[in-house]
């Protein structure tokens, strides 16, 4: 098979690659940004390129058979370039892979389009209601996405919840980092609520079930997480424990640390968003029954498996990417006045 990848510099994206790479398939991948993994640069074709120009889509999509589409503006991104990346990006990649008779297109969409919801778990039939830009964004790219099923794609949608392994950095970079120089780590509330993560490698293995089953099976929406996880103190503990210093995990006050990082990001001290800080205290899983069911998903890794994982990767490859920052989930983000307060943990 001949599979494009949108996004495939990012971190999902370069997991993917490797892994069809794995099962001898070949791979284009399409991406505002570099690519620069050594270890797959002339084993693939890469188009750097956007999204939302239909001309470099055309260009990408020639002779391919399976589209698995990543690619979005991550919520740290200006409202405008969430917007049009998810929605406009969406149809364009959709309208150009139904002219072209691709088989398949799998979107990658986020169990952020449930909102901050009233009950768990949460099901693939429950109400859609994005919250904020990138919520509202997927939302709108899923009603696209059904559109073109009923004009005869095969289009499954996977709603991953946030995934995790080796490479992954981002807001996750301020636990490790923490953990790593003998730290406690602050936690929002007293961490007994559930939120359920996901181990990249388990997601890639849904992906692919979506990429290989019967169209008729896969041709729908799916949750994908992890089904072992515990509560947020006790999952990040895990990490803390691994990294031995004997430092614990610290809840705080709720309401006044989550006004305290609404004031740090309207100053842009602080690389916290609202759809982090407003659900780190609230249980967030979903039921994978579904994926169990029709895809024959069964993860490997629980909550504390992916997160320690992810935390030897990070110390192991640290001098790699110590001076770098940015908003992807790729590079560690800028941690602003948080470093500071790294002293009182």
């Amino acid at each position: 098979m001949k599979y494009l990848i949108t996004g495939g510099a990012g971190f999902l994206g370069i997991n993917l690659i490797r892994f069809l790479h794995e099962h001898n398939h070949q791979i284009t991948s399409l991406d505002l940004a570099d690519f620069n993994y050594f270890d797959m640069n002339d084993k693939i074709t890469f188009i750097k390129g956007d999204i939302r120009n239909r001309e470099t889509v055309k260009k990408a999509l020639e002779g391919i058979d399976q589209v698995i589409h990543t690619a979005m503006a991550l919520p740290l991104y200006e409202e405008n370039e969430i917007l049009t990346t998810g929605i406009d990006g969406t149809k364009t990649l959709l309208e150009e892979s139904l002219a072209h008779k691709v088989d398949r297109f799998i979107h990658i969409s986020s169990t952020a389009v449930y909102g901050i919801p009233d009950h768990h778990p949460l099901y693939e039939t429950d109400k859609l209601e994005g919250v904020g830009p990138y919520g509202k964004a997927k939302v709108k790219a899923e009603h696209i996405c059904e559109e073109f099923r009923e004009k005869g794609m095969c289009v499954p949608i996977i709603r991953p919840k946030s995934f995790i392994g080796p490479e992954r950095l981002g807001v996750f970079d301020l636990l490790y980092d923490w953990a790593k120089d003998g730290h406690g780590f602050p936690m929002i509330g007293k961490g007994n609520n559930r939120y359920q993560l996901l181990d990249v490698e388990d997601l890639c293995e849904a992906i692919y079930a979506c990429c290989t089953l019967d169209k008729e099976k896969v041709n729908d929406t799916f949750n994908i997480g992890a089904k072992e996880f515990t509560t947020m103190r006790e999952d990040y503990q895990a990490v803390l424990d691994y990294a031995g210093f004997g430092k614990k995990i610290k809840g705080l006050p709720e309401k006044p640390i989550i006004w305290t990082l609404r004031f740090l990001e309207a100053l842009k001290l602080s690389p916290l968003y609202k759809w982090v800080y407003e659900t780190a205290s609230k249980d967030s899983f979903v039921s994978i029954e579904k994926a169990e069911k029709v895809l024959g998903f069964n993860p490997k890794y629980s909550n504390k498996d992916a997160l320690i994982r992810n935390y030897k990767w990070y110390v192991e490859h640290i001098n790699e990417f110590k001076n770098t920052a940015g908003v992807s989930h790729r590079v560690p983000w800028k941690q602003g006045i948080l470093r500071a307060a790294k002293v009182f943990f």
